[in-house]
């Protein structure tokens, strides 16, 4: 069994009551909602990390930030993720944050797409 939480990418209206919502962007969320944010840079580019650690992506940090305060009891537990994208940008975003953070491809898993 993989225990890693299941990550959907579709609309806010695909959640469950035990889903968290990862939306892209800064306006409002359904009122009583587990979510977190993120913003991609126009550009593409992110500041520079250590050179031990490369630079993680806005949906990285995101995604990181949710599981934490999942962890620590801080939001209501959640079993999945809906991923809301506005723009083809925020669906790349989140594709490559699971293929390419470790820290996020261990603790959450695609499904549906």
């Amino acid at each position: 069994m993989d225990a890693r939480v299941q990550l959907r990418i579709g609309t806010a209206d695909m959640a469950g009551p035990d889903d968290a919502l990862l939306i892209e962007g800064d306006g409002a969320v359904p009122y009583g909602s587990v979510h977190g944010r993120f913003v991609v840079p126009e550009t593409g580019a992110h500041a520079a990390g250590c050179a031990c650690c490369p630079p993680r992506g806005p949906v990285a940090e995101a995604l990181t930030r949710l599981f934490l305060q999942r962890v620590r009891g801080d939001v209501s537990f959640f079993s999945g993720v809906v991923a809301v994208p506005c723009s083809v940008a925020g669906e790349a975003a989140i594709r490559a944050a699971l293929q390419e953070d470790p820290m996020v491809r261990g603790r959450f898993r695609l499904t549906g797409g």
